[in-house]
């Protein structure tokens, strides 16, 4: 049976490593996926799925205003569909992959982070943590070993910021995943 699944956590969880994983497993099988990927993130080229480890995918890219079911419906047959960077998706969209579990019958596996650098969650995300069938944690630690469950955003010295839009796209260069005590710190 079909399941939508939201894989969460902060930065450098692995959590792009996990999706390319399971595209593998089902490129394994014979069975294709259909990876798509926030338009927003270029750092890598548009399009592309790129993981920390240096594992990279060509993907389809979506904005706020792109169809995920009308796209899956029209599609040739796909065993599953991966979404990299789930935070991003808008409320409806996060709706639309509902409907591709239930209507399509194809299962949908997201990735993304909880949380931005303020605590707060993304709009995809929190509606992820409503509708999702299967939620899973994906761990990673802070530096003082506990586990990191937020988003410090910094700056070129290292030194945290606490302002700023909500979306800033960066890898290890301005966010580091931190614990609740080290993220209340000064």
């Amino acid at each position: 049976m079909a399941s939508l699944y939201f894989y969460y956590s902060t930065m450098n969880a692995g959590k792009t490593t996990s999706l390319l994983q399971t595209d593998h497993n089902y490129r394994e099988k014979n069975m294709s996926a259909l990876l798509f990927t926030n338009a927003l993130d270029t750092r890598y080229g548009p399009g592309v799925i790129t993981s920390r480890i240096g594992l990279q995918k060509s993907a389809i890219t979506f904005d706020k205003t792109f169809d995920f079911f009308s796209y899956v419906k029209g599609a040739r047959s796909a065993a599953c569909v991966l979404v990299d960077e789930a935070q991003f998706l808008s409320r409806n969209q996060v709706d639309q992959l509902c409907d591709v579990v239930d209507i399509l019958g194809i299962p949908v596996l997201t990735y993304g982070l909880r949380t931005d650098f303020k605590g707060n969650t993304f709009e995809g995300s929190e509606r992820l943590l409503a509708v999702a069938d299967i939620l899973a944690e994906l761990k990673t630690i802070c530096h003082c070993g506990r586990k990191a469950t937020m988003n410090m955003r910094v700056d070129a010295d290292g030194k945290k910021v606490t302002q700023g839009e909500q979306i800033e796209i960066g890898g290890n260069d301005r966010y580091v995943p931190v614990c609740r005590k080290h993220f209340k710190s000064p």
